[in-house]
């Protein structure tokens, strides 16, 4: 892409050089010389003018000048329109003959500087606003790399610090399981290896459907349902509009997970999680119930390290804060949770 912009450049360049060298054929020939000298003259000047441009293009392309360091482009743009104006002042007479162009050629000399200095100075002008945007965007597009690094690793790290959450919690069950129901806790293993096997082919930035996420978070509360036998019952509803609706992959389990924590650890009744989906305008509505003993729990001040982790993942994701919220009335807690449909 800058290597196109560069060309370009160039042919803008070339272009302008020819315009120019026509315009002053034209406007010496309007003095009374001959084509001849005109256009000889008109191309030594364009030639070492062009020259000049290329090389304060080329320094401009690797060199930046600060605000303290303008002044130097200002020098190195006068040295060179008086290199030019000189420059056509002897090498004229080698290839034209008169008089009166050699007289025009001296008395010119000075006009020619300052227009040579206004023409390099455009293109100096020109060559650092058009480098310093190609530098601008390049660190632009490091700066959204590292980002992207940065992203990748803590969303990483939280998926990291997921899984064994999950896992030691489900392992205790097994481990309490096989003494007195061992029948049971071989079908948690299957459950369990079912289900952290779906989990490792998942990408955190990957986008699934709701109906995908569903069907694994089924296999996490089959291996719930067995720690927690009859006590633990779950309500799952979502239109049809929904179901196709797009998510974060893994983004249900651990609001799911929190609401069992909240909602079984300190009661010995039976408990209805309740997953409820829904579309509005542009966002999936997710919404997790549980109820909970407001003598023992404290879900407003504790939420556990996987409500922390959903929203720190929703800010990563779509670089907000409003996608999560959370509430407790009526001994029922509630986490909304609001996907945008990109």
């Amino acid at each position: 892409m800058a290597s196109l912009t560069t060309s370009k450049l160039y042919g803008l360049a070339a272009g302008c050089g020819l315009v120019w060298a026509v315009a002053q054929t034209y406007l010496i020939h309007n003095f009374g010389f001959i084509w001849y000298i005109a256009f000889a003259d008109s191309m030594v000047n364009t030639i070492l003018l062009g020259a000049a441009c290329w090389l304060i293009n080329n320094n401009l392309r690797y060199y930046q000048p600060g605000k303290d360091s303008y002044i130097n482009i200002l020098i190195w743009c006068g040295a060179l329109a008086v290199i030019c104006s000189f420059g056509c002042r002897w090498l004229l007479p080698f290839l034209t003959t008169g008089e009166a162009y050699i007289q025009f050629l001296i008395q010119s000399v000075v006009i020619r500087a300052i227009i040579d200095f206004l023409a390099i100075g455009w293109m100096a002008m020109i060559s650092m606003i058009y480098y310093s945007q190609i530098d601008q965007k390049e660190n632009e597009r490091r700066k959204a790399e590292a980002e992207k690094l940065a992203r990748d690793a803590e969303l990483y790290n939280l998926r990291q610090q997921l899984q064994p959450h999950f896992l030691f919690n489900s392992l205790n069950s097994i481990n309490a399981l096989i003494g007195f129901k061992p029948d049971e806790a071989r079908r948690m293993i299957h459950q369990l290896s079912d289900f952290l096997r779906g989990t490792l082919k998942k990408d955190d930035q990957l986008q699934v459907p709701l109906s995908d996420e569903l069907t694994h978070l089924n296999l996490y509360l089959d291996i719930e349902k067995v720690r927690f036998g009859h006590r633990l019952q779950t309500e799952i509803s979502c239109d049809e509009r929904s179901g196709a609706a797009l998510l974060p992959s893994m983004l249900l389990q651990p609001i799911v997970e929190n609401a069992i924590k909240f909602g079984l650890y300190d009661t010995i009744d039976d408990v209805v999680v309740s997953i409820r989906a829904e579309m509005d305008g542009n966002f999936l509505i997710l919404m997790v119930q549980n109820p909970y003993d407001p003598q023992t729990s404290r879900p407003k001040q504790g939420t556990g390290f996987g409500l922390r982790g959903v929203q720190r993942r929703l800010y990563l994701l779509f670089a907000r804060n409003d996608l999560m919220e959370t509430h407790a009335n009526d001994n029922i807690f509630t986490t909304i949770i609001k996907v945008p449909q990109l």
